[in-house]
């Protein structure tokens, strides 16, 4: 009885022992694979607390980092028929070497090709006397900037750009004092800056741009050409007005032809707009501008839009979208200019006369808001002082003089 009762403790404990090892072997395949999953500082920890036990890990619960990375889903291939936003592309490179197809497109020709040729009943110097005239208006109804700093520098940028034109009259320029960003130049070579389109450039270069693009106008004599085409649209509508019948038809019909007279010059301006970039981006190259800031311009102009919508649609109604502009100034650069080794973009005579504008738009805007300068009142503040004025005192008091009957008179 005894050894059976022995023989049966020695089972109990070796079958105890053998569940022990089976669940210490179980805890050591979870703990590696738990292991694998851990970071590195977990790990780092892991194989401390064991080494203090003296006992080692399991190497195929170690990370294997020669085993391939998951592979990431590759990207979508680009589009190449997706057109990119206007202006994604600047600074566009110019070629090295170019093939104009006519002398319109030689840069080396410019002077020296009549850009200005098609109908036109102005000479060049009825188109001269026509834009004094006009200039003698705009001087007569605007303020001019007479800081001969500012005018002398303005006019020192506008002349380079002349003598790299196609312009065949001499230029006067002078810069008004307007906020409104914006130059214009009238028939005859009279040119005007606004100081705001000053102050809104960044770069000269910016501001050449826009100079060239005006100079553009009169050296392809676009306001005589308009002119002359105004002139045949309205002897063209004599005989309508003499040969149509009175009646319904007939002045529907005048009204008709009268409607297509300001269509006709949108087109027109339209693309007298686009030969004037096309032109002005020629000759700021020429001057030695980077034409590249000619793109920047446009896309100012952009963000103006985006962030005032309206406003600035309606000061260039008569120009193509900004859009269009300036993907097709990215498209000459990038075939008719050849590359240059460098460029002018600013300068610091540009950043001291910017200052000195600005002081002066200051100045100016201090004395017109002082409290010294006389106002001009409404009808109705004139009428409550009038009556704040009878309250305090007696009208019988009031001693202006009064006309009576004489009494000897019959």
């Amino acid at each position: 009885m005894q050894l059976s009762s022995s023989s049966r403790l020695l089972t109990a404990t070796f079958a105890a022992l053998l569940a022990s090892g089976i669940a210490f072997a179980q805890s050591q395949d979870g703990s590696s694979q738990s292991g694998g999953q851990a970071s590195s500082g977990q790990s780092g920890s892991q194989s401390g607390s064991q080494g203090s036990t003296g006992s080692t890990q399991d190497p195929a619960s170690q990370p294997n980092i020669n085993a391939p990375a998951p592979q990431q889903p590759a990207p979508p291939p680009a589009d190449p028929n997706a057109k990119k936003a206007p202006g994604a592309n600047a600074p566009i490179q110019s070629p090295d070497n170019v093939n104009p197809k006519n002398s319109k497109e030689d840069v080396d020709a410019i002077g020296n090709r009549n850009v200005g040729k098609g109908v036109n009943f102005y000479s060049l110097d009825k188109e001269m006397a026509l834009g004094k005239s006009l200039a003698q208006e705009v001087e007569r109804s605007s303020k001019l900037v007479d800081d001969p700093v500012v005018t002398e520098y303005v006019n020192r940028v506008g002349q380079n750009l002349v003598r790299n034109s196609d312009a065949k009259v001499p230029f006067t320029i002078k810069v008004i004092d307007s906020d409104e960003i914006n130059a214009f130049a009238l028939p005859g070579g009279f040119f005007y800056v606004n100081s705001g389109l000053i102050l809104r450039a960044q770069e000269e270069s910016e501001l050449a741009g826009v100079m060239a693009h005006e100079i553009a106008h009169v050296a392809a004599r676009h306001g005589t050409k308009q002119a002359t085409k105004g002139d045949i649209v309205q002897l063209a509508s004599i005989p309508a007005m003499i040969f149509i019948p009175y009646s319904w038809a007939g002045y529907a019909a005048y009204q008709g032809m009268n409607f297509l007279i300001p269509m006709t010059f949108l087109k027109f301006s339209r693309d007298a707009e686009r030969e004037a970039d096309f032109l002005g981006l020629q000759y700021m190259y020429k001057a030695g501008y980077d034409p590249n800031s000619y793109v920047t311009f446009f896309e100012r102009i952009q963000a103006d839009e985006k962030r005032r919508p309206g406003s600035i649609a309606k000061a260039f109604s008569t120009h193509p979208p900004t859009p269009e502009r300036i993907e097709n100034t990215q498209k000459e650069i990038s075939r008719i200019l050849p590359a240059k080794q460098e460029y002018v973009v600013t300068s610091s005579e540009f950043d001291s006369v910017k200052g000195r504008l600005r002081n002066i738009m200051f100045a100016r805007k201090a004395v017109d808001n002082g409290p010294n300068k006389p106002t001009l009142r409404t009808r109705t503040e004139q009428q409550d002082k009038k009556k704040t004025d009878s309250t305090q005192t007696d009208p019988s008091d009031d001693d202006r003089p009064t006309l009576k009957r004489r009494t000897d008179n019959p």
